[in-house]
């Protein structure tokens, strides 16, 4: 049914105003009795659970960065079957947003364009969230994606990051540097390895036992990606995330007027899928069997998933395909696996 309601009403509507009438559908399914019974349709197989960071995942497949913001709907994701729901990407002070629109739909090409800009409620908001949800006797994996404040300049990023840290890291399953978004000003040249050192190790130190992870985006250069997967692991990080939406637009089936009218932002969906596969490729080369490495980018099947995983991959993350599959999306891939 989703493939009609998706085409014939969904399609309609505005993608930001779509998901927002998502959100408390998806909570409610995270509220007993209605988690329950939402959770034993959908609940992973007991062969499909992945140990890695020192945690134990239902499933490999998670729900990445960017689709709950505000850690509103966990416990609703939970019970849709995602093995875990990394929340943000989270700011140390709450921001609105670029103006709307700011997000599009390329549907011809199974995409997304957003240029959200890392709206969300600020840390402290998030924080509280954590708090009450970490008292749940059943819960996801929640690993906590950290950005740059808008208004802070890049000079000072490194004290930004390091604030939401020190707020969120004892809350978090795992932590996440991102620095790749391409939505604000001046964050993606923190991937330079003489910018991204001190920084990743000040927020290191400050995250504690906590396993700390970095995203980077999917287009830098190959021997960039390898350096920054060597950093990684030379400043002990427990993994990688690759890889966060692009600039690109090569190939897309969209009109180029309508790519167009979309104008700035990151691409996400299934055109991501080939590069995101190199550079889970680059990256596994370059760092030791053990170290952690999450794929995301152009996965929307359990063929997806599965290509993921054996090209190297720990765990694996999809978004732009929660819009064009629907809600049982994470059971779909479940259950091919």
């Amino acid at each position: 049914m989703y493939p009609t309601l998706f085409r014939l009403v969904l399609s309609r509507i505005d993608p930001e105003r779509a998901h927002h009438l998502a959100v408390p559908v998806i909570r409610l399914l995270g509220v007993p009795p209605f988690s329950w019974i939402t959770r034993r349709l959908t609940a992973p197989a007991p062969s499909l659970r992945t140990e890695a960071l020192g945690l134990v995942f239902d499933s490999p497949f998670g729900v990445a960065a960017g689709f709950d913001k505000d850690v509103r709907m966990v416990q609703g994701l939970w019970a849709l079957g995602f093995g875990h729901v990394e929340i943000g990407t989270v700011t140390a002070l709450a921001q609105p947003g670029n103006p709307r629109p700011r997000l599009f739909r390329l549907i011809p090409d199974r995409a997304v364009i957003n240029r959200m800009g890392f709206n969300n409620a600020g840390a402290e908001a998030a924080a509280a969230r954590l708090e009450r949800l970490r008292r749940r006797r059943t819960r996801p994996v929640i690993g906590v994606n950290i950005g740059k404040s808008r208004v802070v300049q890049v000079e000072d990023a490194t004290a930004d990051y390091v604030r939401s840290t020190r707020l969120l890291a004892p809350l978090a399953d795992y932590l996440v540097v991102n620095v790749s978004s391409p939505n604000t000003p001046g964050l993606r040249g923190l991937q330079a390895v003489d910018t991204l050192r001190p920084l990743l190790t000040a927020v290191r130190d400050a995250a504690g036992e906590t396993p700390l992870l970095v995203k980077i985006a999917p287009d830098l250069a190959d021997d960039e990606v390898q350096a920054i997967a060597r950093l990684a692991v030379e400043l002990g990080l427990a993994g990688l995330i690759a890889t966060n939406t692009t600039l690109s637009r090569e190939g897309l089936r969209t009109s180029p007027e309508v790519v167009a009218a979309a104008g700035e932002g990151g691409l996400s969906g299934a055109p991501l899928k080939e590069r995101a596969m190199a550079v889970l490729r680059l990256v596994r080369a370059a760092v030791p069997p053990e170290f952690v490495v999450i794929s995301v980018g152009g996965v929307e099947t359990a063929a997806d998933v599965r290509a993921r995983l054996d090209a190297g991959a720990t765990l694996v993350q999809g978004y732009t395909g929660f819009l064009y599959r629907g809600p049982l999306w994470a059971r779909q891939i479940n259950r091919g696996l």
